[in-house]
């Protein structure tokens, strides 16, 4: 996925690129950029979801301006590792554990999903800098590369 990100003030905004299952047992693969005060940096937020829970989040600080081009962001999936690439720079790898019991997102089809909503409780200092609707509307532009 190519994105450039929200301009401005974005406090409060998630810019969502994601995989995801279906169902009360999903699987789900996270790239979520954490909104930001203007000049304060973007945190590019990871996470990994197997059969429903969650919790194995990363989060990074990226090197560049990413309001100002676009950039590429890949998640490379199979039944070994699941790599998270920044413009062909892998940033993190999450590798199958299942033998040490660790769920692992292996069984499930998904689909690829890319959102821009409102999350003003946790992304922007853990929530204590909320949405400036006056600043509204909020847009990133996308482009797909299968």
């Amino acid at each position: 996925m190519q994105l450039k990100l929200v301009p401005g003030n974005s406090a409060g905004t998630v810019t969502a690129y994601y995989l995801s299952s279906k169902g009360s047992t999903w699987d789900e693969i996270d790239f979520e950029f954490l909104g930001n005060l203007s000049g304060d940096p973007y945190i590019l937020h990871t996470n990994v979801f197997s059969q429903g829970k969650g919790n194995r989040e990363l989060q990074f600080y990226l090197w560049f301006d990413p309001i100002a081009d676009f950039h590429t962001y890949t998640i490379l999936w199979n039944s070994q590792r699941i790599l998270f690439s920044v413009d062909g720079t892998p940033i993190r790898e999450f590798k199958n554990q299942e033998s040490n019991g660790v769920p692992f997102p292996k069984s499930q089809p998904m689909r690829i999903y890319s959102s821009l909503w409102n999350a003003d409780d946790w992304p922007t200092r853990g929530g204590l800098v909320k949405t400036d609707w006056s600043q509204a509307p909020f847009a990133a532009s996308q482009e797909f590369q299968c």
